[in-house]
């Protein structure tokens, strides 16, 4: 029974008062027990949050009562059980960073196209289409035709657009991503880079996903998300890949095949950068979850990631 609720929502606002929100949005969802990581700058709010159908409810009307979030970016997704195991909410100077001044999509941003729309336009031979979001995440689905920018972090993506990209020369660009946000970004970017005819995808892949039936979809592969389901696929169905416990990486069904996969401490993508102490510890863990497993438990452990990362 799908009976956990989550909740993908952004919106670019003025907040001047954000801190002082950021108690009031923990209290609240400190209360009604939901999990997963909201966001707050001074530009908008931003995160992915899953609980029960009342608690997301409570929090909707929470923000639906505040007149600067009636435009938010809202999307529904639901689980057999909850895909968060801890509450954050963070003050951030960008909700999602592109690390330009004075960039700001409430200032202007590209033409937003719906999803029953977008097949038309990244058809059309003249139209440039561009993945705005990271190279694994690129690497297990994608538009087909998009562009790959080859970037580690969203960050990346203005030293791209200047190295390829052309106002003169590409005269209509599309971009998206997972959910909308960083398009808002990227469009309002390039728009102040002199490029004229900008698009983006109204809700990004996941609203796509949800809306356009499989048999019309020019959608290929799977869609990473930022939560314990790693990916989806068409109609926001469960995906097949999973996530390395030590760097993270989305892991195919192929490559958990490997020699180099082991569940709970290595996968090709990081197997030959792990330190022989770092996989016995993590080896030692992953007994431990079994065990913990088999007895209904749940095991938090430490986090092999940082692990690896305070070895390097």
């Amino acid at each position: 029974m799908q009976n956990t609720v989550i909740a993908a929502l952004y919106q670019f606002a003025s907040l001047p008062d954000y801190k002082e929100m950021r108690e009031k949005l923990w209290n609240l969802c400190s209360s009604l027990d939901i999990k997963g990581t909201l966001l707050l700058a001074e530009e908008g709010i931003n995160g992915t949050v899953c609980g029960s159908r009342d608690a997301i409810d409570q929090l909707k009307s929470f923000l639906d009562a505040d007149g600067r979030f009636d435009n938010l970016e809202y999307k529904e997704s639901f689980s057999d059980r909850p895909r968060f195991f801890r509450l954050k909410v963070r003050l951030k100077k960008e909700i999602v960073t592109l690390g330009v001044e004075g960039v700001s999509p409430t200032k202007k941003v590209g033409q937003y196209v719906e999803p029953q729309d977008w097949n038309s336009l990244i058809s059309d031979p003249e139209v440039v289409v561009i993945d705005t979001r990271n190279d694994y995440e690129y690497n297990i689905g994608t538009f087909k035709g998009a562009i790959n920018p080859n970037t580690d972090s969203f960050r990346e993506f203005p030293a791209f657009a200047k190295q390829f990209l052309n106002p003169e020369k590409h005269k209509h660009v599309a971009m998206f991503c997972t959910g909308g946000i960083r398009c808002e970004k990227s469009t309002a970017y390039m728009l102040e880079e002199g490029f004229e005819n900008v698009y983006h995808l109204k809700g990004g892949i996941l609203k796509y996903l949800e809306e356009v039936p499989e048999s019309e979809s020019l959608w290929e592969g799977e869609c990473y998300v930022f939560d314990q389901r790693v990916a989806v696929a068409h109609g926001l169905k469960q995906g097949t890949y999973t996530s390395c416990h030590a760097c993270r990486a989305p892991v195919s069904e192929q490559e958990r095949l490997s020699d180099e996969y082991e569940e709970g401490v290595s996968c090709p993508h990081c197997f030959n950068q792990l330190p022989e102490s770092t996989k016995l510890r993590a080896q030692a863990r992953q007994k431990q979850v079994t065990l913990a497993q088999k007895r209904g438990q749940a095991h938090m452990g430490s986090d092999v990631a940082k692990q690896l990362k305070s070895s390097s």
